[in-house]
């Protein structure tokens, strides 16, 4: 990795608080120009790090935030745009993948006939709430919705049984909220009930005027709203609440559920979510389904058309006219995120086509922008961090050998999805044409809930990817036991691949991403599932003790620090997250110590190899929040702010201290006795 760079000498250069004399020098180097010097790495390394980027690179008015993901992003959009304006000008035949981005991107743009339809695409859902005048035509209305995207009460959808991974069960889950989460409809601090406030008297109304309500309705819709809202928020469970997957797995007979449910006649609701006939359903959160029982006797039939009307224009808003979109974007965009302006409107459209028909672009894109040469060396850095983890695992003083055993073979069982698909999702079915953006939205809509529902009963698809090539992120799924690592993901911002020396490329995919998600499987919640991928002990109860010890000591620690005004960090509810970060970190350097890169041990702009690693790995967190933003990530995500998944687990481990001289009395400094280890 080191013969295209240039050896010169430079003499004596101060970087931080290290003197360095003889190095290489590149001009274009992706960690090294974003560093300010004027922060002490003991401090604060994430500023030390990024803070030189974030001073040149202030958040722009379309954005709640702004960072490394959304320079890859818009890149990224840059590349979609010209196949999207390609397909436009083809006149390809219709029922081709060129056919179906063309007319798409088009509808997307013509906004004089967005303009002119207004909400008559919504006319028939509208008309079917209208006429629902009882318990039997709400579920009936609401169910129909579901078909075509719009969420509310009802909460299902088809994916693997957690205890049985080999097969695909229908899956009820606490749903129908319209802010952001529970939280938001019982917290009293300032800023959430200012949120509130808005929501109630100004964006409640306001949808429903737009649905047709006049001024008196709308006022007395939105109050119903709010009202079966919070009623479903009191029974709703918390953020960290949902991370227990025993706690959220209750399987039974469809007349058991009927049977929690009196008021909601179950085999009547799944025939209209078109569902196949099924016996046994896994309920969530039974609690849940429970208070939507008494809700449905408590509220009106009027009250609940008010609230299916919200659902349904809040869904759908942002592909209606300007009037619908504008509202949308206030309230979402601005108070929520804290944005100043909208997006400009090709990149929007290309947002919710890559949401909606992803892997038909993810084709076109990775033949022009993912070299062969890049998915063979992320494919070997993925077996680096597994022969990493095994040596972890042999290792630890804490854990059983009858559970290492079980560890290693669980391990050695996860499946890496590396780059794009094997095979792509068949399109074929899926119609678009040039009449209307909302309509077209609804139908893809469509085809990707018949996709999923269509998968009950059938064997699990282990080729199925859940995420698009395009897609800046990554994932571990436990049922599958298997890490996807899309294309985008490994991109670094004008660099290309072959630039990056392993050291970076190292801390920046090796520990932020590959480390990271292969560690999600021994996570608080991932470590629950087997090798196979199903809920089930295997831990001895004492390892199991020893592992949440530790673990509590990392939730411990992320609940100590302050975000805004007097938000902490959930350190519970961001616990699996926090554990895969110090995972993925420890792994990736074991993995990082045995390149050659490492052992040479060469300068590069004044950086040793292991502190460019760690700089590689802040570069993935390269980024800054509104305020608004980040006071809305505390409640509602399981991610700690991108600034304390440097910061946080940096300060855990001991490479880090002794690659830049951290001291007792440096603000990053922990006691060695308080310093997390898991893995």
């Amino acid at each position: 990795m080191m013969k295209h760079y240039t050896k010169i000498i430079l003499g004596c250069v101060t970087l931080s608080t290290l003197a360095l004399s003889a190095y290489i020098a590149i001009p274009n180097d992706p960690v090294f120009n974003n560093l300010d010097q004027s922060v002490k790495p003991g401090d604060d390394f994430f500023k030390y790090a990024n803070g030189g980027w974030l001073k040149r690179n202030p958040i722009p008015a379309a954005y709640s935030s702004w960072g490394i993901g959304n320079v890859v992003s818009e890149e990224l959009r840059d590349r979609l745009k010209k196949i999207n304006e390609d397909a436009l000008a083809a006149n390809a035949p219709k029922g081709t993948t060129t056919q179906k981005i063309g007319d798409f991107y088009f509808t997307g743009l013509d906004t004089v006939n967005i303009e002119k339809s207004a909400i008559a695409p919504l006319k028939t859902q509208l008309a079917l709430i209208d006429q629902a005048n009882d318990i039997t035509g709400i579920l009936n209305a609401a169910a129909v919705l579901t078909t075509t995207g719009t969420r509310n009460m009802i909460g299902s959808r088809v994916s693997q049984d957690a205890k049985n991974s080999s097969k695909m069960m229908l899956q009820l889950g606490q749903a129908g909220l319209g802010l952001p989460n529970r939280d938001y409809y019982f917290k009293t601090d300032a800023r959430t009930v200012k949120i509130r406030a808005d929501y109630t008297t100004n964006h409640l109304p306001a949808m429903l005027r737009l649905t047709g309500y006049d001024e008196q309705q709308a006022k007395t819709g939105a109050e119903s709203i709010y009202k079966i809202e919070k009623f479903l928020a009191d029974s709703s469970r918390k953020l960290e609440k949902l991370r227990d997957p025993y706690a959220n797995y209750h399987k039974m007979p469809i007349a058991q559920l009927n049977a929690l449910t009196p008021n909601i006649n179950w085999n009547t609701v799944f025939k209209t979510l078109e569902l196949k006939p099924i016996d046994t359903v896994i309920v969530g959160q039974p609690e849940y389904y429970r208070a939507l029982n008494t809700a449905l006797k408590t509220f009106s039939a009027d009250e609940w058309k008010a609230y299916l009307r919200w659902k349904l224009i809040s869904s759908y808003s942002p592909y209606l006219n300007n009037a619908a979109d504008q509202e949308s974007f206030r309230f979402g965009g601005k108070v929520i995120s804290g944005r100043k302006e909208q997006l400009p409107r090709w990149k929007r459209v290309l947002d919710t086509e890559n949401g909606l028909m992803g892997e038909a672009l993810g084709q076109l894109f990775v033949k022009e922008y993912f070299p062969v040469t890049a998915k063979l060396r992320y494919t070997e850095m993925v077996e680096a961090i597994r022969q990493a983890y095994r040596e972890h695992i042999a290792k630890l003083d804490w854990m059983t050998p009858e559970t290492k055993q079980k560890a290693l073979a669980k391990l050695n069982a996860i499946h890496p999805k590396v780059g794009y698909p094997d095979k792509w999702k068949d399109f074929s079915t899926l119609v678009m044409d040039r009449e209307s953006y909302a309509g077209n939205v609804m139908r893809a809509r469509h085809w990707a809930y018949m996709v999923n529902i269509n998968k009950l009963g059938k064997p699990v698809d282990h080729t199925e990817w859940g995420m698009t090539p395009q897609t800046y992120n990554a994932s571990y799924s436990p049922s599958n036991n298997e890490i996807t690592l899309p294309a985008a993901q490994f991109t670094i911002p004008g660099v290309k691949d072959s630039e990056v020396d392993d050291a970076v490329a190292y801390g920046y995919v090796a520990a932020s991403t590959i480390g990271h998600e292969i560690t999600h499987g021994f996570d608080d919640e991932g470590r629950q599932f087997d090798a196979k991928g199903n809920l089930k002990t295997w831990w001895t109860p004492t390892d199991s003790v020893k592992f949440t010890k530790r673990a509590t000591m990392l939730a411990d620690q992320f609940s100590s620090y302050v975000v805004l005004d007097s938000l902490h960090v959930n350190g519970k509810a961001t616990l699996g997250e926090n554990i895969a970060d110090l995972g993925g970190i420890v792994l990736g350097i074991d993995a990082f110590k045995k390149t050659k890169q490492y052992k040479e041990d060469k300068q590069i702009n004044g950086l040793s190899p292991m502190q460019r690693f760690f700089l590689g790995y802040a570069l993935g967190w390269l980024g800054q929040e509104r305020d608004e933003a980040l006071a809305n990530q505390i409640l509602t995500d399981v991610h700690a702010p991108g600034f304390l998944r440097v910061n946080g687990p940096f300060s855990d481990v001991p490479e880090f201290y002794e690659a830049f001289h951290i001291k007792k009395g440096d603000k990053m400094w922990l006691d060695p006795g308080k310093r997390v280890r898991i893995w």
